[in-house]
């Protein structure tokens, strides 16, 4: 079952990737990476309370503490990334974001934390990584004219800066080491109750920002500008929730890793139809290289 959790949370975080996009891109809103905060705190901690108080999940202090470094590298990656969003194109900052799987995939390896694989798996981790590492390249040495002309289809402009892509590149790099850790915690801790604390701890998180943006800061929170906001923390829920059961399956971390964070392409297919940032056809030979990879990994799923 890893794989087709991988694959679902692939969908719905691509799904998350847009909504934020369209919720944080607006330049005069400088709280929006803290209301986004706000937003996915809220939809977890909901999502939280349902499987507590109905389902029945385990939750106490104790989880919550052992899950917490988990979960602090998770929320502080996001709330970069969310910042992110006001500087540089999601065709751009979502690959070099997911370039984490790839990372996640070669700790696993190196510290024997992966299942003995078939050349053939090999091949298709590796087909998934470039693909995604090669998108992000592709992303950053487009030639200026062609990016300005797809600025201006979506009605958005975007500066060159140093800050543009050190913010993505920060997010892979705590996302990974997240990832990564959620493998080692997992083997000690229920899915369930993992996902519970991080959803607390994101609700915790989420009504911290709203003492300082709404309380201290005194800003308003309109519906128009909220309403992408609240979809994306929908979709960020429902990827999280599938993710956390994909990786419940140590053996299968260093697969299930690059299936993940392969949802960057559909996130660049995305912002290609909706907020009409164009490909080219380099875009779409690495988009193939993933495809291939997940359709291989798939086949061998046991």
């Amino acid at each position: 079952m890893w794989f087709w959790f991988s694959v679902i949370a692939l969908l719905f975080w691509s799904g998350s990737d847009l909504f934020s996009k369209i919720g944080c891109r607006d330049a005069d809103d400088k709280f929006a990476h803290l209301k986004m905060v706000m937003a996915v705190g809220v939809v977890m901690g909901l999502h939280a309370a349902y499987e507590i108080f109905i389902g029945g999940t385990e939750i106490n202090f104790s989880i919550i503490l052992t899950y917490l470094p988990v979960s602090l590298l998770y929320i502080l990656s996001m709330t970069l990334g969310y910042v992110g969003l006001r500087y540089i194109e999601l065709s751009i900052s979502s690959p070099i974001c997911n370039s984490s799987g790839a990372m996640v995939a070669v700790l696993s390896i190196v510290t024997g934390g992966a299942a003995l694989l078939a050349p053939a798996q090999y091949a298709a981790m590796a087909l998934v990584c470039v693909g995604v590492v090669g998108l992000g390249i592709v992303e950053a040495r487009e030639d200026d004219e062609l990016r300005l002309a797809r600025q201006e289809a979506g009605n958005y402009k975007y500066a060159k800066s140093a800050l543009a892509l050190v913010l993505p590149i920060l997010y892979c790099v705590l996302d990974a080491l997240g990832t990564f850790a959620d493998s080692k915690v997992l083997e000690t801790l229920n899915e369930d109750s993992a996902n519970c604390a991080y959803e607390l701890t994101f609700l915790a998180a989420g009504i911290a920002c709203f003492v300082y943006v709404v309380l201290i800061r005194r800003q308003k929170l309109l519906p128009k500008r909220e309403g992408p906001k609240y979809l994306g923390a929908l979709c960020e829920t429902a990827g999280q929730f599938a993710y956390i059961y994909a990786l419940a399956d140590t053996e299968h971390v260093a697969l299930a890793a690059p299936i993940i964070s392969a949802y960057c392409v559909l996130s660049v297919v995305w912002s290609r139809i909706f907020l009409k940032e164009k490909l080219s056809w380099k875009h779409y030979l690495m988009i193939a290289l993933v495809v291939a990879g997940i359709v291989i990994l798939g086949i061998y799923d046991e």
